[in-house]
């Protein structure tokens, strides 16, 4: 959806945006406040390749997406309306350059405010980068070495973790996949110091 489909369906007033992953913990716009709040009928996941800011197109990443089904704890942002414009404007180019997700108004409920409607980036199952079927040692390979234009991909997922341990709450499947991505590393490390210094020139002048 273009922004300015978006925003023309949006009441005049304040926004709700509802953060899951790195916006709770790097929101990219102007705020009055946040609160905890948690989304029902869809669930954080790892479910969408990164070619920009956690990985490569040559060495796609991945990121999270909210998917259908369950619920999700997040933090939820209100937006002054008179900063809506401005903070929308850079969401969609934070979030949208690909289309990988549907920006969408979902019923939330926010501590000290109630059930609000807010803005919430759903991911597209019918796009390209949407990973639908890859088992946990699959997504960890994809996390563990993967570095973008934000970092390393395995930073993502640590930093998403902390600020979901903040609100108190547990996310078992990223807990495994973190583990595991940090498993592989080691695994990695351990076997670039055994080898010997021609097989590491070897390797060294393959991958140019």
């Amino acid at each position: 959806m273009k922004l300015e489909d978006f925003a023309a369906r949006l009441r005049t007033g304040d926004l709700w945006i509802f953060g899951y992953g790195s916006l709770m913990w790097s929101p990219c716009f102007p705020y009055r406040e946040k609160r905890l709040a948690r989304v029902h009928g869809y669930h954080r996941a790892l479910c969408i390749l990164s070619t920009r800011y956690r990985g490569t197109l040559r060495k796609p990443g991945l990121v999270m997406g909210l998917c259908r089904g369950g619920s999700c704890w997040g933090m939820a942002f209100r937006v002054d309306a008179k900063d809506v414009g401005r903070g929308l404007a850079r969401l969609w180019q934070r979030e949208m350059p690909r289309r990988v997700y549907e920006p969408r108004l979902v019923p939330a409920k926010v501590r000290g405010a109630g059930r609000v409607r807010a803005l919430a980036f759903i991911a597209d199952p019918a796009h390209p980068a949407y990973i639908r079927e890859l088992d946990l040692h699959g997504r960890a390979r994809l996390v563990a070495q993967r570095i973008g234009q934000r970092g390393p991909c395995v930073d993502y997922i640590r930093n998403t973790l902390a600020h979901v341990h903040e609100l108190g709450v547990r996310d078992p499947h990223l807990e495994d996949v973190l583990e595991a991505a940090l498993s592989l590393q080691g695994g990695a490390r351990a076997a670039c110091a055994a080898a010997p210094l021609g097989g590491a020139r070897a390797a060294s002048r393959s991958s140019v």
